[in-house]
């Protein structure tokens, strides 16, 4: 009964599950701009004055902070960067609906973005857990 109850409770057991989600879901958006480009980004940025140049760190918050947020290496610095991408995602593809609700869904128009940037916020906070690569340090 002891185990059963401890599993149950198991906060390392649910940042694994938190860092497989999302960073793996966020993978697949990471692989998609590392194969076909950043032009899309790029013209947006270039639309707001700013050099195209920076839509690469998109592959940076998507891929390279995802594989390492599912690996659980310096999570807690993967999940700033990944969380700042997410933010940025945010600002510049949903600042004219940051007050907007889907009338097909009813849901907040850009909900899975913040559901993102607050799952890596979370990560920031906790750390990766007891299943990482690097745990215990300030940076795990």
């Amino acid at each position: 009964m002891k185990i059963e109850k401890d599993f149950l409770r198991n906060n390392d057991l649910g940042l694994l599950l938190l860092r497989l989600t999302i960073g793996g879901l966020m993978l697949f958006h990471g692989i998609h701009k590392a194969v076909h480009g950043v032009s899309f980004i790029e013209g947006m940025l270039e639309g707001m004055g700013l050099p195209g140049w920076i839509a690469y760190g998109a592959i940076l918050g998507e891929l390279v902070s995802s594989l390492l947020i599912i690996a659980g290496a310096w999570t807690r610095v993967a999940a700033v960067i990944f969380s700042g991408t997410m933010l940025v995602a945010i600002l510049m593809a949903h600042s004219t609906q940051l007050c907007s609700i889907d009338p097909m869904t009813g849901g907040w128009v850009p909900e899975l973005p913040a559901l993102y940037l607050m799952g890596g916020v979370v990560l920031f906070f906790t750390g990766g857990g007891r299943y990482a690569l690097t745990t215990g340090s300030v940076t795990d």
